[in-house]
């Protein structure tokens, strides 16, 4: 006989923010209107602040990408981009006013892929986190993702010289065939040789992703790529399951076609079996768990916050992909996936010159800002201790979200046993259900936003 949670489909949605983006409006239609940063960033503190840099530039499009990113840059745009990028630092800067020292203590380039841009507008990027936003590069945790095709040793020079403490790389799968499979085109050997580069780089942190369920992967190809990635030794591993969302390359290989492996159970079974088969073995190896993702290998310093750090409040986004975070409303530009509409807003982006006030947010209020708490904390290996959620809300968890704890017991996804101790954590069938786990816990008001959201 099924149990409830071998009968609830375990991937639903990736939640790494909430609330998600397409719950997000024009905040021009708001009854407060677009408000300026610096008040809205004037009660804020400001001495712990995270500073995250978007480029929204790719040299192709993987066929399960959903992310807010374009093929190439023709002509002089990523100049033009760079200089939109510059102006909203100076803008940003300035309405964080001079009164409480600003501070920044974690910081990130991402995409997209930062390292599409050459090794001297690197160098400008660097310098406008530091010069215009008055970050300390080289004394703070620097994460920037990349790609086996543009980890140049060129590149990688500039972000080791410029303090870079950890960089991600995208390698999906070491299986040629399964590359291909998820339209990734990559040989396994200009994969080795970007891993070779980063590691002459010496940043301290290599993360490796990698991807489970692509079409035709076994447990034998998905150990193929466990070992070759363990063979480089990185500090950490990104195990993520695929989804075939829709505008993807891969959504459009068939609607017909994808709109059934998406509701297959065989496809859920298969993932399943593979996230618990990579799971065994990178804790076999030396690995622990942070969540259902990520993996730190035990011996690895820890460079920076964990891997749900960065949707903390006091986030500082750049870029026309980037999202901000204040205790009161978190904030962006547009977003889409449709290759048109990505264009006209990078294009619109690039055309701005008053980056004065938000363009596009939602306002967390008290009972968001606690299931985003719950939700972020949970969704970690470690948990979230009881008391320190009463301590900042005033409430127990049981009080604010019995009835879905109480559902998270009965379908085996709460460790029992942690719980007699005041901790608040998941079973290891939780962490493998983190993708539907989570999206149980979206507010009504942010479900009916996102139903109502026309993806682009």
């Amino acid at each position: 006989m099924l149990t409830t949670a071998q009968t609830t489909r375990p991937y639903q949605s990736y939640v790494y923010a909430y609330p998600h983006k397409t719950a997000y409006g024009k905040l021009a239609e708001h009854p407060a209107g677009r408000p300026a940063l610096r008040e809205l960033w004037a009660q804020e503190r400001k001495d712990v602040l995270s500073l995250y840099l978007h480029i929204p530039f790719c040299e192709v499009r993987c066929g399960f990408c959903n992310l807010f990113t374009r093929i190439g840059a023709p002509g002089e745009l990523t100049t033009r981009y760079l200089d939109a990028l510059d102006r909203q630092a100076m803008a940003v800067r300035e309405a964080l006013g001079d009164g409480e020292p600003v501070r920044f203590v974690a910081a990130a380039f991402g995409g997209g892929t930062p390292t599409f841009l050459t090794a001297a507008e690197l160098e400008r990027l660097c310098d406008i986190a530091e010069r215009r936003m008055g970050a300390d590069l080289r004394s703070v945790p620097l994460s920037v993702e990349t790609s086996p095709s543009t980890a140049t040793a060129d590149r990688l020079a500039v972000l080791a010289d410029r303090g870079t403490t950890r960089i991600s790389i995208g390698v999906q799968s070491f299986v040629d065939a399964e590359a291909r499979a998820a339209v990734r085109p990559q040989r396994r050997a200009d994969v080795e040789a970007a891993l070779g580069r980063i590691r002459d780089a010496g940043i301290p942190v290599l993360n490796i992703d990698l991807i489970y369920g692509i079409d035709g992967q076994t447990e034998g190809s998905w150990r193929t790529s466990l070992d070759a990635a363990l063979g480089w030794q990185p500090e950490e591993l990104y195990l993520y399951p695929l989804y075939v969302r829709p505008l993807t390359g891969l959504g459009r290989l068939g609607a017909d076609a994808g709109a059934a492996a998406a509701a297959d159970a065989a496809w859920d079974e298969q993932r399943l079996r593979l996230y618990r088969a990579g799971r065994d073995h990178l804790l076999a190896h030396g690995y622990e768990q942070v969540s259902m993702r990520m993996f730190r290998r035990t011996d690895a310093p820890q460079e920076g916050p964990t891997d749900h750090a960065c949707q903390t409040d006091g986030m500082i986004g750049l870029g026309c992909g980037a999202r901000s975070y204040s205790s009161r409303l978190h904030y962006s530009f547009d977003y889409a996936v449709e290759m048109r509409e990505v264009r006209g807003i990078i294009d619109d982006y690039t055309a701005t010159e008053d980056f004065s006030r938000a363009e596009v947010g939602r306002y967390v209020d008290g009972d968001e800002a606690r299931r985003r708490h719950l939700l972020q904390s949970l969704l970690q290996a470690r948990g979230l201790p009881s008391d320190d959620y009463r301590e900042r809300f005033g409430t127990w968890p049981g009080d604010d979200f019995r009835s879905e704890l109480d559902r998270f017991e009965r379908r085996g996804w709460l460790d029992g046993a942690a719980g007699a101790a005041g901790l608040l954590r998941l079973s290891p069938e939780g962490l493998a259900h983190s993708d539907a786990l989570g999206p149980e816990l979206f507010s009504p008001a942010v479900r009916a936003a996102m139903a109502a959201y026309e993806l682009k």
